[in-house]
């Protein structure tokens, strides 16, 4: 089965800013809030500080990944230099979007530079109330005159919009809006990370916010499903459960596998996040070519 990896980062530096203030690398994989709190952020063996595009290779190698989507947020910290030459250097195993803050007074010189020089075709916007945009801002509706601006510019751009919505019961979380904004511009494809981001016992919650967003031209990644299902083990019983949901609710030819590498590497191996998919009994043998493979496939490498 041919895989390609829909959610993964490359990190030349851990330079992040969150609700808990910047996040600092601090040797060894370990990371620090503001707040002191520190935690490991980089798995042993895949780097110190960073996280390089030959350590991404190395782990895709050793599992059968032949390319992978790089994406990036405020959580790692924007990464669109190393993001690009990450991206030159290996074109055939990689691609991956640009990511910036709407609030910069510049931003529209920014926007420039990273798609009309330096060629991006997808944004990311991460907007959690954690690690991502409405972590230091007001809080943003995903159907508002802020996103609305960038959603313009991503349609003339023909730009797929991946969007990080946060986890439920957020401000952030906002499947309606974001539908909206969807059938707004139907020429755009987008991507919503993390199968909406449900935790152990939010099937129905997920079941209804996915029913909202199905449509032709919005698509889910799977990357942090089984993380966020904390601290159940694999085979990661709820996220398979969830899987369910999202075949029957929104099918098969919607989802792409990601694994979130290299922060869910942590704690967990990256033949596990493959076989409780594939050993699921949810998907069909076309069906996993197409979550694998193929969908990623058509929205990213493509263009």
């Amino acid at each position: 089965m041919k895989i390609i990896d829909a959610h993964a980062h490359v990190v030349q530096c851990i330079a992040g800013f969150t609700s808990r203030g910047e996040l600092r690398a601090v040797g060894g994989g370990m990371a620090a809030y503001a707040d002191g709190q520190t935690f490991r952020m980089i798995p042993e063996g895949m780097g110190e500080y960073s996280v390089t595009p030959e350590a991404l290779l190395k782990v895709m190698g050793e599992n059968g990944v032949s390319k992978a989507v790089l994406l990036q947020g405020q959580f790692f910290g924007f990464q669109n230099a190393y993001t690009f030459e990450a991206i030159k250097k290996y074109p055939e195993r990689f691609t991956g979007a640009a990511s910036y803050d709407p609030f910069c007074v510049r931003a529209e010189d920014v926007k420039r530079h990273l798609f009309d020089e330096l060629k991006f075709k997808a944004v990311k916007f991460e907007m959690s109330n954690g690690s991502g945009l409405m972590a230091y801002h007001r809080p943003v509706d995903l159907d508002g005159e802020i996103m609305n601006k960038e959603y313009k510019f991503a349609a003339e751009r023909g730009l797929t919009v991946v969007i990080d919505m946060g986890r439920p019961r957020n401000c952030c979380w906002q499947p309606q809006n974001l539908a909206r904004a969807a059938t707004e511009y139907p020429e755009i494809n987008f991507v919503v990370c993390h199968l909406l981001s449900p935790q152990r016992d939010d099937g129905k919650l997920l079941e209804s916010a996915l029913e909202t967003l199905c449509a032709d031209n919005v698509y889910f990644d799977l990357s942090a499903l089984a993380h966020n299902q904390r601290p159940e083990e694999y085979p990661f019983e709820s996220a398979v459960k969830h899987l369910m949901t999202a075949k029957r609710t929104v099918g098969a030819e919607k989802l792409m596998f990601g694994s979130d590498m290299p922060g869910c590497l942590c704690s967990q191996s990256y033949k596990n996040l493959v076989s409780y998919i594939t050993e699921s009994n949810v998907f069909s043998s076309g069906e996993l070519d197409d979550i694998f493979f193929n969908n990623a496939e058509k929205i990213y490498f493509s263009k």
